[in-house]
């Protein structure tokens, strides 16, 4: 875990603004030579913030910059166990490292992730201050047994979360992914700490693609969108993050008493396979079948030459046939 230097931080309020400013006053502000300037620019560059220069007129974040705010988040959803850091390696490892010391609902939120993890240890683009990178803590006293169809109530909750900041018509694609018209807008990883007959220890990771830099955009190799296209406005990060964990907060006390049951009918809402044909890819077999949905404990059922199979997760990938 790090943080930018004094000079660093102090450049990035001032370019925070999305104004122009000179290299002079640049200079002065952080005292440093017009040459030791364009270096700092570089180092916030290399963490992903969109600054370009333009001859006579100086240095410009390509949009405004809104930091995450620990007090303001906790105002928001009335929660005191968040956790708000700068750069850290990932979210979730801050998490996982702090088992068993941590209560139901700690959050750890951050503005960079330097080695931020998604499903089958891909790498989670996560450029500053442009995404949500967040992760929550929760612990089944019953057992690993609860935790089968874990990832799709969250996929739930995130979308319920994002509705009520006024985000629509976002869908999920099983097993934890969150998509808008086919293109991939959020991602969820969840690590386990957990025996067999003890309490499971849960790390749930979402990232979610706020407003994407263009210079990150050209490192993911699959389509993608993100909050920013789908508004008019911008998307407050500290209001997302505290409605996220307020519906987590909400959801999961129930998940864990009754299960995936009570919320199958929202699934199916939101599945944007449903009814479809997909190909499933497990290790280098693909097998091809109309997508029905899930079943209880989170299974997926894919229905194949009239019979309906059920396929649970782990090295499995759901892809829409062509």
């Amino acid at each position: 875990m790090s943080e930018l230097n004094e000079q660093g931080n102090a450049l990035l309020r001032l370019l925070a603004d999305g104004e122009f400013h000179s290299g002079e006053k640049i200079g002065q502000l952080l005292g440093v030579s017009r040459t030791s300037v364009n270096n700092y620019i570089k180092g916030l560059q290399g963490i992903g913030l969109d600054i370009y220069k333009v001859p006579g007129r100086g240095y410009c974040s390509a949009s405004k910059i809104e930091l995450l705010d620990k007090d303001k988040i906790r105002q928001l959803c009335g929660d005191k166990n968040i956790q708000v850091e700068q750069i850290v390696e990932s979210t979730n490892q801050i998490l996982l490292d702090k088992i068993p010391d941590l209560v139901n609902g700690q959050t750890c939120i951050a503005e960079y992730q330097l080695a931020g993890r998604g499903r089958r240890g891909r790498t989670w683009i996560s450029p500053f201050a442009s995404h949500l990178y967040f992760s929550f803590y929760w612990r089944f006293d019953s057992g690993i047994d609860k935790v089968s169809g874990l990832s799709l109530l969250v996929g739930i909750a995130t979308v319920n979360a994002l509705e009520k900041i006024g985000i629509q018509g976002v869908s999920l694609k099983w097993p934890n992914d969150l998509y808008y018209q086919g293109k991939k807008l959020a991602g969820i990883l969840i690590e386990l700490n957990a025996q067999a007959t003890a309490a499971c220890h849960c790390v749930i990771g979402i990232g979610i693609n706020v407003k994407m830099p263009a210079e990150q955009a050209k490192l993911i190799d699959q389509p993608w969108i993100d909050l920013h296209s789908l508004t008019a406005g911008d998307v407050d990060r500290n209001l997302l993050s505290a409605t996220l964990i307020t519906e987590l907060q909400s959801l999961l006390p129930d998940y864990e008493k009754n299960g995936l049951a009570p919320y199958l009918p929202r699934w199916f809402e939101l599945d944007c396979f449903l009814d479809k044909q997909v190909n499933l890819l497990i290790a280098d077999k693909v097998t091809t079948g109309i997508c029905r949905g899930i079943n209880e404990q989170g299974a997926l059922l894919l229905e194949i030459a009239g019979q309906i199979k059920e396929f649970v997760g782990g090295e499995i990938s759901l892809r829409l046939a062509k």
